[in-house]
């Protein structure tokens, strides 16, 4: 005898009840008017650009809840017998790599959605200003990315010290004038991420409570941030500051006192006017996989020991800056390494050589020193392996050795005798 179906029935019908009751009660409950308006005033002042359709679902046909990138939650700090929905994540453009984005400027309004916690606007072409008040208004934000657009003037000061936000990704656009000092002290303990990279103009110095910082992630590239650089907090594990102003030396920032970074995995100070010696504990840090101190002022030889054995690097560049001294036998681990355009002298470690032609390191780029010797060892170079020792105080191991050198400028196969000479005699030698 067959069982009864209500039993398997009822719990789908009574499932279904609820989800018609939940959708009867979104339909009943109205979006707050001054959200309504924001999101009108959003409408109005972007459009798709031509490929782009993510504003096709922003009708009046439908409810504002409804749109794409819009979600919507009751009002907690409301009239809770109202009823009424805000917005609480706002997502603009749809972020697929075949979408041009959107254009246009964003509306001051922005700043009264109070419940907004994630506002994401996918590159695009949207210009114009950052609306001032957008931090004192949106006090509940957990996540503000604007990036790879065109937005022009200041960072707005009411961005520092929300209590909330966690990220803030205002990189690659044309952002101008002194970055909030606020973002980088303590006063903001909740920001773990902060990435203003590539916009060009923005300035201002690192402060020194940087030090004392709970963030993990800091990009300030390709800005025009000038001064010293303070010890890096030991919660770091990206920064970069290139291609800025900065100056100075590298002593205690890396916590030669006990506190270094041990999270440190990506450290890009390239394109400065750091000087001094590379200290031993840049080389130390426990979790580093990416070295970058490339284009600086850095001099004297680099440490030919570390104070502990690093894991293998996936690069390290010190490449064009005035370091003497020879090639220090621990980088052999590194993956790719760039000592060119130095004035370093003596032979290449064993190790070193033995890593290119095993294929472990894949580029080795040292031309442009005062090299005297690569000691080869009797094996083909790998296809993968580019070195290059042109332009030093030896005759070149073989064709290979050019082979993998960079095009630009063409290889140059031996420097002078004269400056090898002066070189072996004790002085600084010619041209690095």
């Amino acid at each position: 005898m067959a069982l009864p179906a209500i039993p398997v029935i009822l719990p789908v019908l009574l499932l279904l009840g609820s989800q018609a009751a939940w959708s009867a009660a979104q339909q009943v409950a109205t979006l707050h008017e001054r959200d309504a308006a924001a999101l009108r005033d959003v409408r109005a002042g972007l459009r798709d650009l031509p490929g782009s359709r993510f504003f096709d679902s922003w009708d009046d046909a439908r409810s504002p809840c409804a749109y794409a990138g819009v979600v919507c939650a009751p009002d907690d700090e409301g009239d809770p017998a109202s009823g009424a929905l805000r917005v609480s994540v706002l997502t603009l453009g749809t972020g697929l790599a075949d979408s041009p984005g959107l254009a246009g400027t964003l509306p001051a309004s922005l700043a009264s959605l109070a419940a907004l916690t994630d506002l994401v606007l996918y590159p695009g072409s949207v210009s114009g200003a950052i609306p001032v008040d957008i931090g004192s208004g949106l006090r509940r934000l957990r996540l503000l990315s604007l990036s790879g657009n065109r937005l022009t003037g200041p960072m707005p000061e009411s961005l520092a010290g929300l209590p909330d936000l966690h990220t803030l990704d205002l990189g690659n656009n044309r952002l101008e004038g002194a970055i909030p000092a606020g973002l980088l002290l303590p006063s903001s303990p909740s920001l773990k991420v902060l990435i203003l990279a590539n916009n060009g103009g923005l300035s201002g110095q690192i402060p020194a409570q940087f030090s004392s910082s709970q963030l993990f992630h800091v990009d300030l590239s390709g800005n025009a941030v000038t001064g010293t650089l303070p010890p890096l907090p030991p919660t770091i594990r990206y920064f970069s500051v290139a291609a800025n102003g900065m100056q100075g030396s590298l002593d205690g920032v890396f916590g030669g006192d006990g506190s270094a970074p041990a999270d440190l995995a990506f450290l890009d100070l390239s394109m400065n006017n750091f000087s001094g010696s590379i200290p031993p504990e840049v080389f130390a840090l426990p979790s580093a996989s990416s070295l970058l101190l490339s284009r600086n002022n850095f001099t004297g030889p680099l440490p030919l020991t570390v104070p502990a054995a690093p894991a293998p690097w996936a690069v390290v560049d010190v490449s064009h800056n005035a370091i003497s001294g020879e090639v220090p036998e621990a980088l052999a681990v590194a993956g790719n390494l760039y000592v060119n355009n130095n004035r370093m002298s003596g032979e290449v470690p064993r190790a070193v050589a033995r890593s290119v032609f095993a294929g472990r390191m894949t580029t080795f780029y040292a031309q442009h020193n005062f090299l005297t010797g690569f000691p080869a060892p009797p094996l083909p170079l790998p296809d993968s392996a580019a070195l290059c020792l042109s332009y030093n105080c030896m005759e070149l191991p073989s064709a290979s050795a050019a082979d993998g050198c960079p095009t630009i400028g063409g290889p140059l196969e031996a420097r002078p005798a004269d400056q090898c000479r002066s070189t072996e005699d004790g002085s600084s030698g010619g041209h690095g």
